[in-house]
């Protein structure tokens, strides 16, 4: 790895009370560049713009995807990653999906782990605190013609995050757009899924709503997502969740909750979840809970639900009788080293790793 620390850090001049979600990065950044057939050495240097041309290929043809991570720091100052061997897997899937090279392990795990302990200062320590991490693949080969491009650059950068909601939200019910279809590319992290969201969560937002509920692109009769997060729905004591498809991304915070939920012995069933069972339990009052689940959010309760003009209340309930809540806590104990860890999640970032690099 070639290494190129900046002189001096930004750390000093950062407000550690006072930022938003994904607004402030830290010192440095890894790049490792994909030409002639092969990744080249990886790179860690201090953090900062890149120059590209307006003919890169991705901005044209939308070659790119991305990971969503997070690393925390306990009491003592030791430094977690959350399941990162997760996220290569899938950072992989995704590119393989958009005719991008794969990226090695050794590049992935080990810039990771450097960038992670050379900036160990910037992660904050506290309830709701992490340092949120981006490693991202796109194309970088100048070019207008539609084809596989031949450049690439894998990156990762990262930012100090803060609890991303702090209230409940309200959610639409979508009942015509959709995330995404069969034989597409909802399955991966790829960019222009985010890009193609936007609109219609805004029209949402208009109506009095914080985010959609996805449903499926062909009667729209059936859950897949919620925003950006995987959706869980509890009737009654009893927990679902869509599975998993070529539509729904494998959310590794989903992964968690279920084998969570599993572990607690609470009946969770991973099945197609129906709007119209979701209305009929609203009306008959079993619906007890509906949440979003996600690297950066953790958990999002839902207070609210709209489908077509109505909207419905959810109940409100005591953090000690939240099902969302209870798994949110369990999980958010084991990412923090506050609890024992019966599942091998925890990685621990060694320190000094340039001395072995």
């Amino acid at each position: 790895m070639i290494i190129q620390k900046t002189s001096s850090s930004r750390l000093e001049s950062f407000d550690q009370e006072n930022y938003s979600f994904g607004d402030h990065f830290i010192d440095h950044m890894i790049i490792c560049e994909y030409d002639n057939g092969k990744w080249g050495e990886a790179k860690l240097m201090p953090y900062g713009p890149l120059s590209f041309s307006p003919a890169n290929m991705t901005f044209n043809y939308g070659q790119a995807c991305f990971e969503g991570m997070k690393a925390y720091k306990d009491k003592d100052g030791q430094v977690f990653l959350f399941r990162p061997r997760k996220n290569f897997e899938r950072i992989n899937k995704s590119a393989k999906r958009l005719a991008m090279p794969e990226v090695p392990e050794e590049v992935f795990m080990k810039g990771l782990k450097v960038l992670m302990d050379v900036d160990r200062a910037w992660i904050p320590y506290g309830e709701g605190r992490s340092l949120y991490i981006r490693p991202l693949i796109f194309a970088t080969e100048e070019g207008l013609k539609a084809r596989v491009a031949q450049k690439y650059m894998f990156a990762i950068v990262a930012s100090p995050a803060k609890s991303y909601y702090t209230a409940p939200v309200s959610v639409k019910i979508s009942d015509y757009y959709s995330r995404s279809a069969s034989g597409g590319v909802g399955f991966a992290k790829a960019a222009g899924n985010y890009a193609a969201a936007f609109y219609p969560t805004q029209m949402a937002i208009e109506e009095g709503y914080d985010q959609i509920i996805w449903t499926d692109d062909a009667t729209h009769e059936y859950f897949e997502e919620s925003g950006t997060m995987n959706v869980f729905v509890r009737i009654n004591d009893t927990i679902y969740t869509p599975p998993t498809s070529e539509k729904i991304l494998d959310g590794i915070t989903r992964d968690s909750f279920i084998q969570l939920a599993k572990h607690k012995g609470l009946d969770i069933r991973v099945e197609p979840v129906a709007v119209k069972t979701v209305l009929e339990a609203q009306k008959n009052g079993t619906l007890k809970e509906i949440w979003g689940v996600g690297t950066a959010v953790v958990t999002s309760v839902f207070k609210a639900f709209g489908y077509k003009d109505q909207r419905f209340e959810l109940p409100v309930l005591a953090d000690e009788d939240s099902y969302a809540l209870t798994l949110k806590k369990a999980l958010v104990d084991i990412q923090t080293n506050q609890a024992e860890d019966p599942f091998g999640w925890r990685e621990m970032v060694e320190r000094n790793i340039l001395e072995t690099v």
